[in-house]
C-alpha cells in the first residue's frame, strides 16, 4: 500500500498530514496527485466519503507559493453553505504550517463583510456559485489571477439550478488555467461542460455511483405508512448502545418538521433537524452538536447527503425511499467512512417499492429484508398526503378532473373559436376597400390625362 512518504510534498505539508493522523492515501488521492500536479485538466469520479477534498487540495497546496497579491489564485466552487464551511476548515488543517489565506463565501450572510475580507487579499476562495457570481458582478472578486479552478460535487450544483452561474463564471475566468472537477456521477450535462470548457482533460474513476460501499451493511423494512415508520423508528432508537449516532433522511422539509415533532416527545434532548428553511446559524449549530455527540439523532433532507464529513455515524436511516437511486448512495455514504463499519436501514411503503427496485438495479444487488417487529404498533393515522381523496362529482365547487365532462359541457361556438391574429380586422378592411386613390397616386394621374 502506498504511503504519503512517497509523495513529493513539502515538509510543512507532511507535518500537517502527520498531525491529522493520515498514514496512507485513499485510491482517489493516489491517482489524483500526480495528474493534478502535472497541470492537466482533471475530471474525477469518486464515491462520496473517499477523500476527494484532500485529493485535489494536496497537489494544489504543494504548488501554491507565497504571494502578496491581493487577488485569489485558486477558486473552489461547492454546492452548499455547509460544504463551504467544511472545505475551508479542511484547507486550514492542511495549511497548518503554511502561510495561506483562505476565505469561504456563501449566501445568507452579509455580503459587505465578505467584500471587505476580499479587499484584504486572499489566496484561496471557496464559495457557492450564487454568492460567488454576485461578488464577481460587483467587482469585489477579481478573477484575473486565478490559476486553478475546482468544481466539487458538480452534479449537485446542476441539480440545484446553478448552471447559469457556472457557465458565466467559466466565461469570466482567465483562459489559461487548470480545471479540476469532482463528482460522484457523470451525466450528459456534466459531459457538455467538460466538452465546452476543458482542454484534453484526464479522467480518474475510482468508484462509480451505484457501487455499494463494502463496509456498509444494508437492510430494509416494508412499512405501511408514515406514522408506522415513526413507531418503528422510535422502537429502534430505544437501543442507544447500538444506535449511537443516527442520521435520518426524509424526502422534504414538511416531512422533516413532521417527524421532528413526533420524535420530540421521546427524544427531546437527543434530536435536532436540518433543512433549507432553517437559518444558517441554526443549521451550523445543529451540525456541530450532532458531530460532537451532544445530539444523537439528526433529521434532515438531502441537503446533508453530499460532501459533509461527520464523525463516526453509526446508522443512516432512509425514512423515505429516495426517488432517485443515486441519492440513496450519497445518503448511505455518510456512514462507513474512513474504512469504518456502518449500517444503513431503508423504510419503504407499497408506493415506494418502485424506487427501492431502482436502487437495487443500480447497485446490482438486493437489499436484505428484515421482518417487521411484532411489538411495533401499526398506525391507522394517515398524513394528509396518504389519506384517500374524497370524490364529490356533484359538488360544483370541487369538480374533479378525473370525471368525464357531462352534458353541460359543449363545444365552443364558431365565433368563440376565433383566435387573436393581432390587427386582423385592419387587414380585412384594407383588403376589402383597398387604398383610396389620391392626387399623388400615379395611376390616378394617368387616368385623369386619358380623360
Amino acid at each position: 500500500m502506498q504511503s504519503f512518504d512517497e509523495f513529493n510534498i513539502s515538509n510543512q505539508l507532511r507535518s500537517a498530514i502527520t498531525d491529522l493522523g493520515f498514514a496512507n492515501p485513499t485510491p482517489i488521492q493516489s491517482q489524483a496527485y500526480p495528474v493534478i500536479s502535472s497541470g492537466k485538466d482533471v475530471v474525477g469520479i469518486a464515491q462520496t466519503g473517499t477523500g476527494k477534498t484532500f485529493a485535489y487540495m494536496l497537489p494544489i497546496l504543494q504548488s501554491l507559493t507565497f504571494s502578496t497579491d491581493k487577488h485569489p489564485r485558486v477558486l473552489i466552487l461547492v454546492p452548499t453553505r455547509e460544504l463551504v464551511v467544511q472545505v475551508v476548515e479542511e484547507i486550514e488543517k492542511f495549511s497548518k504550517y503554511l502561510n495561506n489565506r483562505v476565505l469561504g463565501v456563501y449566501g445568507g450572510t452579509n455580503i459587505n463583510t465578505q467584500k471587505a475580507l476580499l479587499v484584504e487579499g486572499q489566496d484561496i476562495v471557496v464559495g457557492t456559485p450564487g454568492r460567488l457570481y454576485d461578488l464577481i458582478l460587483s467587482r469585489a472578486l477579481q478573477l484575473k489571477s486565478i490559476k486553478k479552478l475546482v468544481i466539487d460535487e458538480v452534479d449537485v450544483m446542476l441539480d440545484l439550478g446553478f448552471r447559469f452561474q457556472l457557465t458565466n463564471i467559466f466565461d469570466l475566468l482567465p483562459t489559461k488555467r487548470q480545471n479540476i472537477m469532482f463528482s460522484a456521477t457523470m451525466t450528459e450535462d456534466i459531459e457538455d461542460l467538460i466538452a465546452k470548457f476543458f482542454i484534453l482533460s484526464e479522467k480518474i474513476s475510482v468508484a462509480l455511483s451505484g457501487t455499494p460501499l463494502e463496509n456498509i451493511t444494508q437492510s430494509s423494512y416494508a412499512v405501511p405508512n408514515f406514522y408506522t415508520k415513526v413507531n418503528l423508528l422510535i422502537h429502534l432508537l430505544k437501543n442507544a448502545t447500538t444506535f449511537k449516532k443516527v442520521l435520518v433522511f426524509v424526502s422534504n422539509k414538511r416531512s422533516a418538521d413532521r417527524l421532528f415533532e413526533e420524535l420530540q416527545e421521546s427524544y427531546n434532548e437527543e434530536i435536532c433537524v436540518i433543512h433549507s428553511n432553517k437559518t444558517q446559524n441554526y443549521r451550523m449549530r445543529s451540525i456541530k452538536q450532532f458531530d460532537e455527540g451532544r445530539n444523537r439523532i439528526l433529521v434532515t433532507t438531502d441537503v446533508m447527503a453530499r460532501g459533509l464529513d461527520l464523525n463516526e455515524i453509526s446508522h443512516v436511516i432512509n425514512f423515505d425511499t429516495p426517488h432517485f437511486p443515486e441519492n440513496y448512495m450519497h445518503r448511505i455514504g455518510r456512514t462507513g467512512r474512513a474504512e469504518k463499519k456502518g449500517e444503513s436501514l431503508l423504510f419503504y411503503t407499497e408506493k415506494e417499492i418502485a424506487y427501492k427496485n431502482a436502487i437495487e438495479a443500480l447497485m446490482n444487488m438486493e437489499i436484505k429484508h428484515i421482518p417487521f417487529p411484532r411489538e411495533v404498533e401499526i398506525a391507522t393515522r394517515l398524513t394528509p398526503e396518504e389519506q384517500p381523496q374524497v370524490s364529490e362529482p356533484n359538488n360544483p365547487h370541487k369538480q374533479s378532473n378525473e370525471h368525464e365532462r357531462g352534458a353541460s359541457f359543449h363545444e365552443k361556438s364558431e365565433k368563440n373559436k376565433k383566435t387573436n391574429e393581432r390587427g386582423s380586422y385592419k387587414r380585412i378592411i384594407k383588403a376589402k376597400y383597398k387604398k383610396p386613390k389620391t392626387r399623388g397616386d400615379k395611376n390616378y394621374n394617368k387616368s385623369k390625362r386619358r380623360k
